[in-house]
């Protein structure tokens, strides 16, 4: 549960998760497996016949999910399926793995490609090991036992409360070494060492506390491998809370359900989770330009033309206006239907902006405000979550700001198409895109039309509502993208993703990164959060620091409570628009990493582990972050505009001054205002475009590479490639220098106008497929 401290008014939240039962005195602790018999084993697993040291009988199933993917399951009934796979199914295991089973004196060896699981039978333990090497990844733990003799861990077993099995669980050992990471947009630091989150998702009110709008039961260690819990329910991890000795999982759920993949670095394991969860679904790209919001206060029709003529006169990069919550009558969110007296012709209204190039989102939710004839025909029709009495659950699901409201069920199918032909509408008039907010608000005590509780829909709501609306706009306009607050394991399928409300502050914006770089640790690779801060007015200076974050995120929107268009910081307003034609320059790179994602599931910020697995300071490294795998971007996080950049192994250029670093190092460093600390890996080749004021339709009409290749000797020699994917295909570039002549060699459909070799001395003859060009230094 998050802390409460004393004193302070607590903020009721109508959806607060429920706590497990507490034994009374007296009562006996976890009944653990302590020996088990083998039942069966084929070519899938095993399965085993467990007893309790109280000698309750469990089974235990141990099979292949896929190559490299060992599945757990702990339960009563061997059929057991988690609550919410009777909704929807969390992870699709491939059920065609085999797994290599030999049986031993001692107990069993399950192997499925680079992971091997030894089991022992009694007393119970299983180790996870590499194939290859042997070397341990995980094991199980018997339990600590304090000097009182009681149980002080929650071992491989489950609890029983009035004769009921509340919950299964599980431990590790957890070696002092080790660091794990993610558990989706977690806002507390990277290494999870000390934290104890619930997976439960909570309008979090910011992004710096251990409230987390998108959780995922799901981690990565250090040591090379990765955890899956398959459930919906607040399933509790405590990485070393309790006791830094073990890791610890509590699901209060009919199965324990548990995935082990193997690594052996962060890529790998991500793409084997994608294999059981799905891969990301990338955004148009559009997308990818910069977004600019009407703010959280009251819009209309002559402001948004204002805004949006103000944007092209001004030389402001920009692709996406937002209409926040205003598009609509005041009061009665979400209605979904166009404020009349602020918004007289719409139709006409959207027109236009496509004609200025801009594509255009709207704010949305699925609470009906009580004020809304809306409210009364889905009340009247059983569209909306129940009390255990039949009536309509009307919730506060905006803490006392704004009327109550009921919540649309996405359990019932008539409820759901009503809804999207709410939505159908909207589109057709050429809104491209919904933002779907809230949807965290479930009350644990509720009921939905398919039976559930509100316990067990809680966290796989936001999965219905997001599906809902990404429905409609691949119907309506060819693709899948919804701009979320709120989701859960499998959320990948639906970009984007964003922070929420954090507040205007520099340690704000360092734990809104950390969010971000723990959700692309948890497959999520297309996130963004609120440039600028969400709540307040931030000051020039972080205005711009964070403007220069966003623009080397995987998505980009200014949105606040207060405005935050660049001209309204007119000082630092030039610079801001000089970070935005960077992003824009750099955009045919951005857009095959999320190509790229797409396929691999690689986050496109990714925290200093992804491409550094074996490098130990890279797992403590905070705040900084690649973008792709040729980037590094650090960006500045407090007042004082000074901070510390770690260097991995390798050569590092300075993209303002040129300089190279050689890592691994750590340096000092302090720009000047208009700079964000950026480094380009020696060896690399970034393909770049003349910035527009947004982005056409169709493949990049003209690429130049920025060549880093031939700076030193030591980065490897003379040699620079690159992938380029677009709308037309991929494209393999090589480039080569031999003396003062540089050859690039395109294999693919990718249309090159040049090359030019950043910082680097002397003149360059340029070949490109062996036609001669002038070289632009």
């Amino acid at each position: 549960m998050p802390y409460r401290p004393p004193l302070v008014a607590h903020e009721y939240f109508s959806a607060d998760p429920p706590e497990l039962p507490r034994r009374a005195h007296g009562e006996p602790g976890p009944q653990t497996i302590t020996q088990a018999v083998l039942a069966s084993a084929d070519g899938a697993g095993i399965t085993c016949k467990a007893e309790t040291e109280s000698g309750a009988v469990l089974f235990v199933q141990l099979t292949a999910a896929g190559e490299g993917i060992l599945r757990c399951r702990l339960s009563a009934d061997p059929q057991a399926r988690t609550r919410s796979a009777r909704l929807l199914p969390l992870t699709r295991p491939d059920e065609s793995a085999r797994a290599e089973v030999t049986v031993t004196e001692t107990g069993a060896i399950v192997t499925t490609g680079a992971l091997t699981a030894h089991v022992t039978l009694a007393p119970w333990s299983v180790r996870y090991a590499d194939t290859a090497t042997g070397r341990t990844l995980l094991e199980t733990d018997p339990g600590v036992v304090d000097i009182s003799g009681r149980m002080r861990t929650a071992p491989f077993g489950c609890s029983v409360v009035d004769g009921e099995i509340v919950a299964f669980h599980e431990t590790f050992t957890f070696p002092a070494d080790e660091v794990l990471v993610g558990t989706g947009e977690r806002f507390l630091p990277l290494d999870l060492r000390g934290q104890r989150p619930v997976m439960w998702n909570f309008d979090a009110f910011g992004s710096e506390s251990d409230r987390a709008y998108k959780n995922v039961p799901f981690y990565q260690s250090s040591r090379g491998y990765g955890l899956l819990v398959d459930s919906g329910m607040p399933v509790e991890f405590d990485f070393g809370a309790a006791t830094q000795s073990v890791t610890q999982i509590v699901a209060p759920d009919d199965v324990l359900d548990y995935y082990v993949l193997a690594g052996p670095g962060p890529l790998d394991v991500l793409d084997r989770f994608d294999r059981l969860t799905g891969r990301p679904v990338p955004p148009p790209k559009w997308a990818f330009g910069s977004w600019i919001s009407s703010g959280f206060f009251i819009d209309n029709q002559q402001r948004v033309m204002e805004r949006a003529r103000t944007i092209r006169e001004h030389g402001i990069p920009c692709d996406v206006l937002h209409l926040d919550t205003y598009w609509q009558p005041a009061g009665r969110w979400s209605e979904l239907r166009w404020d009349a007296d602020n918004f007289p012709d719409p139709e006409a209204m959207l027109a236009e902006l496509t004609a200025m190039g801009f594509r255009v989102c709207v704010w949305m939710n699925s609470y009906l405000s009580v004020h809304s004839d809306r409210f009364t025909e889905a009340a009247e029709k059983g569209y909306l979550l129940k009390r255990d009495d039949g009536s309509t659950y009307v919730a506060d699901s905006w803490h006392g700001g704004f009327p109550e409201g009921g919540i649309v069920d996405f359990t019932n199918p008539d409820a759901t198409a009503w809804f999207q032909d709410l939505l159908r509408p909207i589109a057709r008039q050429g809104v491209a895109v919904f933002k779907t907010d809230f949807a965290e608000g479930v009350p644990a005590d509720s009921v939905a039309f398919n039976g559930m509780t509100g316990v067990e829909l809680h966290n796989v709501y936001s999965l219905l509502f997001n599906d809902a609306v990404a429905a409609v706009t691949r119907e309506v306009h060819g693709h899948s993208m919804v701009w979320g607050r709120s989701s859960y394991l499998g959320g990948q399928r639906h970009a984007a993703q964003w922070g929420g409300d954090t507040m205007c502050s520099y340690p704000a914006m360092a734990s809104t990164m950390n969010g971000g770089l723990a959700h692309g640790l948890s497959g999520v690779p297309f996130w963004s959060h609120d440039t600028g801060g969400f709540t307040g007015r931030p000051s020039d200076d972080l205005y711009l620091r964070w403007a220069q974050f966003g623009a080397f995120s995987p998505l980009l929107r200014f949105h606040g409570t207060t405005s935050r268009e660049p001209w309204v910081f007119p000082d630092v307003e030039p610079a801001v628009i000089e970070t935005l034609k960077l992003r824009y320059r750099l955009l045919p790179y951005l857009y095959t990493l999320a190509l790229r994602a797409g396929e691999t599931g690689e986050p496109i910020i990714r925290a200093m582990p992804v491409d550094s697995p074996g490098d130990p300071l890279a797992w403590q490294v905070q705040h900084q972050y690649r973008f792709g795998p040729d980037l590094l971007v650090a960006p500045m996080i407090s007042q004082t505009q000074r901070r510390s950049v770690y260097l991995p192994e390798g050569e590092w250029i300075d993209w303002w001054t040129g300089t190279v670093h050689t890592g691994p190092a750590m340096l000092s460093v302090a720009p000047p205002l208009d700079q964000v600390p950026l480094f380009a890996r020696a060896g690399s080749l970034i393909p770049t475009v003349e910035p527009t004021a947004h982005i056409a339709d169709g493949p990049w009409p003209a690429i130049t590479l920025l060549s880093f290749g031939s700076v030193s000797a030591r980065s490897g020699g003379n040699l620079a490639t690159c992938e380029i994917r677009d709308d037309n295909g991929s494209s393999n570039v090589t480039a080569e220098r031999v003396g003062n002549v540089l050859t690039v060699t395109v294999d693919g459909p990718a249309a090159i106008a040049g090359v030019v070799t950043p910082h680097a001395p002397g003149s360059v003859t340029v070949v490109i497929n062996h036609q001669a060009q002038e070289h632009r230094q």
